[in-house]
């Protein structure tokens, strides 16, 4: 028997609410099956020798700091996000071939310099009255359907179960105890699940959506002892009695909490008190860390930067001639990123420069910035 079909046979085994992978609804495009690989392990292979997965070393969590080893960056997140999933889903026998492809895959189109980098991007963009927006969660979609390259034309072709993880995963609805997978979402659903929140097509894509959270809940209090915003033990304490002290204890009472409430149900579940001290913790974090004004100071930063570069890039879309004749190296590798691409009839003016910019890391981002603005 093929390594394939016994991995499939297996499946069987799991839980009634889990995703088969002979079952996917398939790809965009339809392809031959690999006889070793079930259709999802394929898919983590083709979202981590991605080109955008690689660059998500250089990307911020929350803490732009280049100087700081320690500091979580967008690579870590989704490593934790993967781990902690699929800790839950191997206790609720859920298919975690699903889980490792969508949770290493859901971050692919975060900005540079993280949730400032998005919200800046977004205001740029209903700054210009086009009617666009940014999210990352759709733009993250965009990537393996459209921007990152393999053989065989753009996007990476992933099934429909993989794109709906990463298109519905939104991690920042914080008082969110109970998900129930929309088993009757249609196949051209999936942009608009991302733009109202609503929950994926499999239990397997509710594991990462809370999982998410689960990740970076502590580990940003972590992230921010080390930039010495706080100390654990400034949580309140009633938090620290429902969770516990150290982000390894958070992580350890949400996850059993989540395996004891979910186990045997067709949705993933937190209790109410571990829910509510989530959820109070969450918001603790705003006030302590995301609102703190080192991190204003940063998303100062943060805005100059994103809205230098896309004035700049905007504006030398509108002389092709000069941008293609340009020696300045930002604007020459801007050119050969337009050139390298096809872009529909379909995509707005503005989408080439959302996708650039999108696209960079922290570092590039900066660097770019330098070179157009500094003398």
């Amino acid at each position: 028997m093929l390594p394939r079909l016994l991995k499939e046979k297996q499946e069987e085994a799991l839980s009634p609410f889990a995703m088969h992978s002979r079952l996917s609804r398939g790809r965009l495009k339809a392809e031959v099956h690999c006889d070793v690989r079930t259709v999802y392990e394929r898919d983590t292979g083709r979202i981590i020798y991605s080109l955008d997965f690689r660059r998500l070393r250089h990307k911020t969590q929350v803490f732009f700091d280049p100087q700081n080893d320690h500091i979580c960056t967008r690579m870590e997140h989704v490593i934790y996000v993967n781990y902690i999933a699929k800790t839950i889903g191997r206790a609720l026998s859920l298919n975690t071939d699903l889980i490792e492809a969508i949770a290493l895959g859901h971050d692919l189109g975060h900005t540079p310099f993280g949730h400032s980098g998005e919200a800046t991007l977004n205001r740029c963009l209903e700054e210009s009255g086009t009617g666009l927006r940014f999210q990352h969660e759709l733009h993250s979609l965009r990537v393996v359907d459209r921007l990152a390259a393999r053989p065989g034309g753009p996007g990476l072709n992933l099934t429909f179960e993989v794109r709906d993880g990463i298109a519905s995963h939104c991690g920042e609805t914080y008082g969110e105890f109970l998900l129930v997978p929309d088993r009757n979402k249609v196949d051209d659903a999936i942009e608009q699940t991302a733009l109202t929140h609503g929950f994926p097509v499999t239990l397997e894509g509710c594991v990462v959506r809370i999982a998410d959270k689960v990740a970076y809940v502590g580990r940003d209090i972590e992230d921010a002892v080390r930039a010495g915003l706080m100390e654990f033990d400034d949580v309140p304490r009633a938090i620290q009695s429902s969770l516990g002290r150290t982000n390894g204890q958070i992580i350890n009472t949400l996850v059993t909490d989540i395996i004891e409430n979910s186990i045997g149900r067709d949705q993933i579940m937190l209790s109410q008190e571990r829910g509510e001290s989530m959820e109070e913790l969450l918001r603790d974090n705003v006030e302590r860390i995301y609102r703190s004004d080192k991190i204003d100071r940063y998303e100062k930063m943060v805005s100059n930067v994103i809205e230098g570069l896309f004035d700049a890039l905007v504006q030398a879309t509108h002389d092709p001639e000069r941008l293609a004749n340009s020696d300045h190296r930002v604007y020459r590798a801007f050119w050969h990123y337009l050139q390298e691409r096809v872009w529909p009839e379909s995509d707005h003016a503005l989408q080439p420069v959302i996708d650039y910019i999108a696209g960079m890391s922290d570092s590039y981002a900066s660097k770019c910035f330098e070179d157009i603005y500094w003398f």
